[in-house]
């Protein structure tokens, strides 16, 4: 019998930034041994292009990303559920995990100010994968 992904869901305000980044360092060193969800209580139109870049400058493509809306459903299909500064809008139920990882908003701030905050969310994913038994990959 196959053993099941773990599954870990990203939530901020506008799933513009700090999500996307989570989302995308989980899944790019997760290896596809983690199912990767990300979404916003308020999302924007488009991912932050300042995000976009700084993540470009390592080698991660998230420019084909999109904003979505966080659902009821999102939640409970998540194993861990990683708040990033969206307080109360977060649903929550019991037998999940939740982390809130208080990070900077890169929202309205430039590539030089977004590449420490996406530097901090890489060793937090780094450290969740490990907290999952999982061995990351090397970027």
């Amino acid at each position: 019998m196959p053993e099941t992904k773990p599954s870990v869901l990203f939530v901020c305000v506008h799933n513009a930034g700090r999500s996307q980044m989570g989302a995308a360092f989980l899944t790019h060193l997760g290896a596809g041994r983690v199912e990767v969800r990300s979404a916003g209580s308020a999302p924007a139109e488009t991912v932050n292009p300042a995000v976009v870049e700084a993540m470009r400058e390592i080698g991660i493509d998230i420019s084909a990303e999109t904003p979505k809306v966080l659902t009821a459903e999102a939640v409970q299909s998540s194993d861990v559920v990683i708040t990033m500064g969206c307080g109360d809008a977060c649903p929550y139920f019991p037998g999940k995990r939740y982390l809130d990882w208080k990070l900077e908003d890169p929202a309205g701030q430039g590539v030089a100010a977004v590449r420490p905050i996406r530097d901090e969310i890489e060793q937090r994913v780094r450290g969740l994968l490990g907290d999952l038994g999982i061995e990351a990959r090397a970027r």
